[in-house]
């Protein structure tokens, strides 16, 4: 049986690039970040947030699912074949 925690590579890149666009999130949001002046800091850290959100769903989406099947195969109509 594979481990729960270990995904895939692509679903990793995906989580960290999330990390990465909520931390700049929050550095636009303390303004430690510098912006052209025509540009709404607040804005384009609510649109960062969101997509680095986004990006993270699908780890855990999948952490959650494998989580589910190990816990209760029954309701996946996973049998155990050993008996």
């Amino acid at each position: 049986m594979q481990s729960v925690a270990r995904l895939p590579r692509f679903i990793v890149v995906l989580e960290a690039a999330g990390g990465l666009l909520i931390l700049g999130a929050l550095l636009l949001i303390n303004h430690w970040l510098p912006l052209p002046d025509q540009a709404d800091a607040r804005t384009l850290a609510i649109l960062l947030f969101i997509a680095g959100v986004v990006l993270m769903l699908p780890a855990a989406w999948l952490l959650m699912w494998r989580t589910a099947k190990a816990i209760a195969p029954q309701l996946f109509n996973q049998i155990d074949k050993k008996r």
